[in-house]
């Protein structure tokens, strides 16, 4: 139900901008989350936002990643500066009605198919 963009190649130090966009009507998700997943690991949560702008980030990317949304269009956004080859991964976007944030990826009822990001030293 929800589709990412933005995924690609870059050097380390580098940045890129992921969105994610519903790829067919969804009722309006409270939270709107990042996970990732690096190869033969589990999904991590990377960070999330409520419809009111409640930010929760994960230490490993604090001040490094940006989260923001367009709750018009029901979109979220993951603005990564300053990549590490330690990013590269599938990111997952996901949404959920829940009025609380949660960093579990099980508990999301909307979610994409991931885009890949890889970052070269």
């Amino acid at each position: 139900q929800l589709v990412e963009s933005g995924g690609g190649t870059v050097q380390a130090g580098g940045s890129l901008r992921l969105s994610c966009a519903p790829s067919a009507p969804i009722f309006s998700s409270n939270v709107m989350a990042w996970f990732r997943r690096h190869p033969g690991k589990e999904r991590e949560f990377v960070a999330a936002i409520t419809w009111g702008g409640g930010i929760h980030i994960a230490e490993s990317v604090k001040g490094r990643f940006t989260i923001s949304r367009d709750n018009a269009k029901n979109m979220v956004f993951l603005q990564m500066d300053n990549l590490e080859p330690e990013d590269t991964a599938v990111y997952y976007c996901a949404a959920d009605r829940s009025l609380v944030i949660s960093t579990i990826w099980r508990e999301y009822v909307y979610s994409g198919q991931g885009t890949q990001v890889t970052v070269s030293s």
